[in-house]
């Protein structure tokens, strides 16, 4: 009888032992990473942007926004906040709070689609099955019934309040010591709240950089940035896959994007130009599944320098 459920208790052993690292270790094992891009015009100095993305907060995460304060000792040029903050509709109060040092320097943000809706509970395995039939999002499913609305005018108020520009299908400019650096943002596509048409014509004459910013990294949003002429576009959503397998990577995207860009830096071309795309994996978790395995949460400084 031994040998009959050694192999069952063997294999239950690992997968808890493996549901308590990704729950109770690596979700809190906050990184930052460093990414230097190549895309600021001759003679102009490095810019040092932070990106911060899909916080997803629940009310309590306290080592979570330690983190986040913390993260203002980095000194950025600029903060760029691509959506998802929210996993709570009473987490506003502590979103602002957790990024309250980071809004003394100048920033943007765009808002996803966990910013507008509360999160609701599914079978993880509807990722996969999504991406087999290329389903995701409101992009091919029905739209949905009895959503939980999230306080998102107060968000949307906090960060407007400390100066930080809101970038829903428009453009906005900051400028960094004497520099102009125009930003251009696209509401959530995952929800079909991107409007290009409404940003379109590629960046400005007047700017000395450009860059575009958006949460969900849909291909058509890709395209319609890069053919456009901008240098680099930031975005999130992905959470990096969120449970990898180690040494293959992520299984899905949350999106129409391939998972060899599921997270970090990586290119993309469209009309025969290319430009620089950087995906953050995030720091959070969907409220309901608050594990990541070979996919630490994290936030981003990239260094812009001069093209090659």
């Amino acid at each position: 009888m031994r040998t009959l459920y050694g192999i069952p208790l063997g294999i239950a052993a690992v997968g808890t032992a493996g549901l308590v690292y990704a729950a109770g270790f690596e979700a809190r094992s906050f990184r930052l990473r460093r990414v230097t891009v190549p895309v600021l015009p001759s003679g102009m100095r490095p810019l040092r942007v932070l990106q911060v993305s899909d916080i997803h907060l629940v009310g309590g995460q306290r080592k979570k926004q330690r983190w986040l304060r913390s993260l203002a000792g980095l000194r950025p040029d600029f903060v760029i906040n691509t959506g998802d903050n929210l996993s709570d509709p009473e987490g506003v109060p502590e979103v602002l709070d957790a990024l309250g040092p980071l809004m003394e320097f100048p920033g943007a943000y765009v808002f996803g689609s966990n910013d507008y809706y509360g999160p609701k509970l599914r079978n993880p395995a509807r990722y996969l099955i999504e991406k087999a039939q290329g389903r995701h999002g409101l992009n091919g499913n029905a739209p949905a019934v009895g959503a939980i609305h999230n306080p998102w005018e107060d968000l949307r108020d906090g960060f407007d309040a400390a100066g930080w520009l809101n970038l829903t299908n428009t453009r906005g400019t900051l400028k960094i010591d004497g520099a102009s650096i125009e930003l251009t943002g696209l509401d959530d596509p995952h929800i079909k709240r991107d409007r290009y048409d409404q940003v379109a014509g590629g960046p400005s004459d007047a700017a000395d950089f450009s860059m575009g910013v958006v949460h969900a990294p849909y291909l058509r949003v890709l395209d319609a940035f890069t053919a456009d002429g901008y240098p680099l576009i930031l975005a999130g959503h992905t959470h990096g896959g969120q449970l990898c397998i180690p040494f293959y990577g992520a299984l899905v995207t949350n999106c129409d994007l391939d998972t060899d860009r599921v997270k970090g830096l990586s290119t993309h071309t469209s009309h025969e130009r290319t430009a620089y795309l950087h995906v953050s994996a995030g720091c959070g978790t969907n409220r309901y599944t608050p594990v990541r395995f070979a996919c630490p949460p994290e936030a981003t400084l990239l260094t812009l320098v001069g093209r090659q």
